[in-house]
């Protein structure tokens, strides 16, 4: 295995757009990203430019894709690499019902000989890896032998990487939101796919919050998947030697260059407020980049103002710990 998918943050829809996806890219160089969900009706029917666009200094990443015929997915699949996009991955986890709608999701594991047909299709149009995200079951029955023979035939179509998000898909009753949590997780299941499949890249994804997990995670398996947990806390991707300072520096440069090209600025700022989670001074950073007036005036040195005050602020608490008096004691 190449190593390509160790560190991967998760496809969000409304959140994992082109400025959230920057924005990671800042904080974490090796990190492997993914576009939200785009249907292939929405490519094929609608802006493609503007569902594709990317920066280039987002690379590695890749493009996720919703739909279910094969044809319209090859033909999507090549937009994808015409785009510069490094991988097409294909939605097979989603258990939400405008998607099981569209027939496709986490529904289209019922149907492993369909999906073997359209990743045949996508691989055939293409030179970029073609790659799979789902879960490992669908419904309340808990069946290790029906991911494995999923997984085996995807394997049989070309398959090579599997993203496998470690619970069951309810398709009836749960919401989207209750489905990363109610259903059980079962790591251990996706441990074996690795161990009976170790010709392929496995990579693991929920319920993953912390560092810690990650490294016991990576002693079983190929890469770890990080979704909501890394948006919220995107510190926890951040390597050695990496500073807040530094990503809100280039966010401010990059925000600079999108404002003049006509995106509002809040539509970067949101995905920043996370960054000093943890910190101190967490709340005046989130304060400041959500204050409506400031953010309609649409100027990037919001960042930077937002970046003195925290940085500041800490400053003046580390020198008051510096200078405190002893605890006098009798």
């Amino acid at each position: 295995m190449t190593g390509r998918h160790r560190f991967c943050v998760a496809p969000m829809m409304d959140w994992t757009d082109r400025h959230c996806r920057y924005f990671l890219r800042q904080v974490s160089p090796p990190a492997f990203l993914y576009t939200e969900m785009i249907t292939t009706g929405a490519l094929l029917h609608g802006d493609a430019e503007r569902h594709l666009a990317f920066s280039p200094e987002e690379h590695p990443v890749g493009a996720q894709l919703g739909g279910s015929e094969p044809e319209a997915l090859a033909r999507c699949a090549r937009l994808v690499q015409a785009a510069g996009y490094d991988e097409v991955n294909l939605n097979l986890g989603c258990p939400s019902e405008r998607v099981r709608r569209g027939v496709f999701g986490a529904c289209l594991m019922a149907e492993p000989a369909l999906v073997a047909e359209c990743v045949r299709a996508m691989r055939e149009a293409v030179r970029i890896p073609v790659t799979v995200k789902h879960r490992l079951g669908i419904g309340t029955v808990e069946d290790y032998g029906f991911v494995r023979d999923f997984v085996g035939t995807l394997a049989e179509a070309g398959v090579r990487t599997f993203v496998v998000h470690a619970r069951n898909a309810i398709l009836e009753g749960l919401s989207p939101k209750e489905n990363r949590k109610i259903p059980r997780l079962r790591h251990d299941e996706v441990y074996r796919l690795k161990r009976e499949f170790p010709h392929l890249e496995i990579v693991l994804n929920g319920g993953i919050t912390n560092r810690a997990a990650i490294a016991a995670h990576l002693a079983h398996v190929d890469g770890v998947m990080l979704g909501r947990a890394a948006y919220h806390d995107p510190w926890i991707l951040a390597g050695e030697g990496r500073t807040r300072a530094e990503v809100v520096r280039a966010m401010h440069r990059y925000a600079a260059r999108m404002v003049r090209r006509g995106t509002a600025l809040r539509h970067i700022a949101r995905h920043m407020l996370g960054l000093y989670h943890g910190h101190p001074r967490a709340r005046l950073w989130r304060r400041i980049l959500s204050d409506p007036a400031r953010l309609s005036q649409n100027d990037p040195d919001l960042l930077l103002e937002a970046l003195q005050a925290v940085e500041c602020a800490q400053e003046e608490i580390s020198h008051e710990r510096r200078t405190k008096p002893a605890e006098i004691r009798p």
